[in-house]
């Protein structure tokens, strides 16, 4: 299925070989890694990490959700498969699937699916239309990065309720981490939905509406970027040393002011169309729009006064509401609930809207 925009291949866990390498020999099998031409040729993935991903539904383990969902990102060139973070995108294709492959019954109209991330330990609620037994899929919502329009597709992603669980990791809403070069770059790191460290683009002699390729090119660069992902990981508590840090987890972005910019499919935006720029590194690779849960962390980090990001929107005036993000597809938008009481901050709920659609069912080969 396509979720957002990201492909994946979804599937039951009793459809599945059991937990563990047989079930990653399957999943790398089946998506065609790893690849050292970086084409996933022999399999069903893509050769980028928005294509390189597999989810399964499993039986609710909490008496509030309909059912439970693991998400892997199955690295390309690597035998890999990464559970340390969640894809949003591809979360807005697990309540249609669970509908459309008849684990959901659902009456036409309006329909609720509620799940569990089991990799960030979260609650989300899924809303879209049903007719005749199956997801409407054709509607008039354009998101960046996919061409056409679909039926909407509500998320809302709820604040994890586990002991411990914080949007700041670090303790710090701003950590000054000094990369391999000697160099201080201010970066806020924020859990909400998934981890990802906000670096400061001027920090890095950046603006943060680069062009894909202007990041990929520089070599130099994406290994400071790296460095810099692993360095915020170390600084959160997220890893016990940078060798030891997840390949999916935290996300490293690039924020700045707004910024005009020429979206992949040539369409020109003002900075006037945004409320800062940003731009999300996901497994080595600059993302051709943002992943949905780094866009709905943006948003919860925009909010938090003295962040990084709340820098970055400042430039366009301080206003509430959904954030507008520019990224190399377009103006992506996402919205979160953010609270400050007695010091603390806290993300009671993200959300956004999604399209999906699904491209084939039937057997693939591992």
């Amino acid at each position: 299925m396509r979720g957002g925009t990201s492909n994946a291949l979804l599937f039951h866990v009793d459809d599945l070989p059991p937990a563990g390498p047989t079930r990653d020999d399957f999943f790398c099998r089946a998506m065609g890694s790893p690849d050292p031409y970086g084409r996933q040729l022999d399999g069903m993935g893509g050769g980028i990490s928005s294509l390189s991903k597999v989810l399964f539904l499993s039986p609710p383990s909490r008496p509030d959700v309909d059912f439970d969902y693991t998400f892997g990102q199955v690295a390309i060139d690597q035998h890999l498969v990464d559970y340390s973070a969640n894809c949003g995108n591809m979360t807005s294709a697990m309540g249609p699937f669970a509908v459309d492959a008849g684990y959901f019954q659902a009456a036409d109209g309006p329909v609720l699916v509620r799940l569990f991330n089991t990799n960030m330990r979260q609650v989300v609620h899924a809303r879209f239309m049903v007719r005749d037994g199956q997801t409407v899929e054709a509607g008039d919502l354009e998101i960046p990065g996919v061409g056409g329009t679909g039926a909407p597709i509500q998320l809302d992603f709820m604040a994890n309720d586990e002991a411990g669980a914080t949007p700041l990791p670090s303790g710090q809403v701003v950590d000054g981490i000094v990369d391999a070069g000697g160099a201080e770059v201010a970066v806020s790191v924020v859990n909400a939905t998934n981890v990802v460290a906000f670096a400061r683009a001027a920090d890095l002699g950046l603006t943060g509406a680069e062009t894909i390729a202007a990041i990929e090119n520089d070599a130099a660069l994406m290994a400071r970027l790296e460095d810099l992902r692993r360095r915020a990981a170390v600084v959160a508590g997220l890893a016990d040393s940078e060798d030891n840090t997840a390949a999916a987890s935290p996300k490293i972005a690039l924020v700045g002011p707004p910024a005009p910019f020429t979206a992949l499919d040539g369409r020109q935006y003002p900075a006037a169309a945004v409320d800062l720029s940003a731009r999300v590194l996901s497994m080595g690779n600059v993302h051709r729009a943002i992943p949905l849960t780094a866009a709905m962390c943006t948003a919860a980090a925009a909010a938090i006064s003295g962040s990084t990001v709340h820098g970055a929107r400042q430039a366009a005036g301080d206003a509430a509401g959904e954030l507008r993000i520019g990224t190399p597809s377009g103006v992506v938008k996402a919205a979160a609930e953010v609270t400050h009481i007695d010091g603390q901050w806290q993300v009671p709920r993200t959300s956004t809207f999604r399209t999906a659609r699904r491209l084939m069912a039937g057997w693939v080969h591992g």
